[in-house]
């Protein structure tokens, strides 16, 4: 066999440097999401205030101003202190959203929230001059809450590890299920204290059921095992058959048939319970979400220093050593890892810097494997979204109106319904 030498390489300290600075990277990214922690803590604690207050404000309206007007001033207060607690987490995260390679759409969705929260001072001035009405006010509380709960999807789009953005994931689908549960409370007010449902309000009730349970089906493939433990105890509870007894009146009762209208506060109470009881799994979700970002960041911080202390052992003990590269004859190199031997650090050091390279390919791939399904989740909810809002357009229909037409496609297809969705939002993509 013929050999020949090659001249001196660098390779081997360029990809020592770029390993160290892959794994300064990952903890960075730790970091940022250390920080995203506190935020997305605010942001739940505050849609749960602005839901407290839109049930307020609608029983306060409702009653001609006559109830809940000492409950709703004390929701106005604490809810400012949330806002303000919110407002306080942006600031000290804002140098790294601004600077973060991926957040463009979770800027622009911190922007659509803050932009509401402002107009919240003179809606509350319209409710107490007894100037807006329970829909607007509604659809203004709905509205901002959307906002708020889609900076957390939007923030758990950045992620990049999977067990993190699993999480997020969850919380994401527990926030929106529980929004589902306050717009079913909302409504199923207004047709207790009514008397009756008119088909409209029944369809709306259905609707809210439906949403409710594809957001908790997500949310149960990614939950932590506590927050699951709390989920399985609150589908156990005796409360859940009384709203369901309660909600079969609602969609079966009809227009013509009247009912106890003292029933509403029972309702109001048992689904304020019940949206109690979402908050706790919620907060069981954070501090699961937290926990694992500072595990995670311990173990790459381990990690680093680890590979740190390990290339300065090896690069001593071999610095020493001339590297050759052997070639055969066939023009094939011997030993693919003696091509990471270069300048001092010899031919041995060079193959534990391409195991240590090796290692950390193999972590990543699998990594972005394991991060699929939750990327895949996300991408599920924005696509019926987009498939929601070109129904309404395009067939001049609400939002209710266009699920349940989302939901019939799917069904008449034998189809999921993010398949659906997809299809529509391709075959528009086609036709515009």
């Amino acid at each position: 066999m013929n050999t020949k030498r090659h001249p001196r390489m660098t390779a081997t300290a360029t990809a020592a440097e770029f390993l160290m600075a892959s794994r300064q990277c990952e903890i960075r990214n730790l970091e940022y999401f250390l920080q995203m922690g506190r935020l997305v803590q605010s942001v739940g604690n505050l849609v749960h205030g602005l839901q407290r207050e839109r049930g307020a404000t609608n029983l306060y309206l409702g009653s001609g101003c006559q109830r809940f007007a000492r409950e709703r001033t004390a929701m106005v207060k604490e809810n400012d202190q949330l806002a303000a607690t919110f407002r306080q987490a942006l600031a000290d995260i804002q140098e790294d959203l601004t600077t973060h390679p991926v957040s463009s759409p979770l800027l622009g969705h911190i922007a659509s929230a803050l932009h509401s929260l402002d107009q919240l001072p003179g809606l509350r001035q319209r409710v107490n001059d007894q100037e807006a009405s329970v829909s607007e006010a509604t659809e203004w509380f709905c509205d901002s809450i959307h906002q708020l709960i889609t900076v957390v999807f939007e923030a758990a789009e950045t992620v990049a590890e999977p067990s993190i953005a699993g999480l997020l994931v969850a919380m994401v689908h527990v926030m929106n299920g529980k929004e589902y549960c306050g717009q079913e409370r909302a409504a199923g007010s207004a047709g207790f204290s009514s008397g009756h449902f008119d088909n409209a309000l029944s369809r709306r009730m259905m609707h809210l059921v439906e949403a409710q349970e594809r957001c908790f089906e997500v949310f149960v493939g990614f939950a932590s095992e506590e927050s699951l433990s709390l989920w399985q105890a609150l589908r156990a509870h005796p409360r859940e058959l009384e709203i369901e007894r309660m909600r079969q009146m609602a969609v079966s009762v009809g227009p013509y048939k009247s009912l106890d209208k003292d029933m509403a506060d029972r309702w109001f109470n048992l689904m304020t319970e019940r949206m109690d009881d979402l908050k706790k799994i919620e907060d069981s979700v954070e501090s699961a979400f937290h926990h694992r970002c500072v595990e995670r960041y311990t173990e790459a911080r381990h990690s680093l220093a680890h590979q740190e202390t390990l290339l300065a052992s090896l690069e001593q003990r071999h610095a020493s050593t001339a590297p050759v590269l052997v070639v055969c004859d066939n023009g094939v190199e011997a030993g693919a890892a003696d091509a990471w031997a270069g300048e001092c650090v010899g031919q041995q050091s060079g193959r534990s810097i391409f195991d240590l390279v090796q290692e950390q390919t193999r972590r990543l791939r699998q990594m972005s494997e394991e991060l699929q399904s939750a990327k895949e989740a996300l991408e599920d909810r924005r696509t019926q979204e987009k498939a929601v809002l070109l129904l309404m357009e395009h067939r001049n229909i609400s939002n209710d109106e266009a699920h349940r037409l989302l939901r019939k496609l799917a069904m008449d297809q034998g189809k999921r319904l993010p398949e659906v969705a997809r299809a529509l939002v391709s075959m528009a993509g086609v036709l515009s």
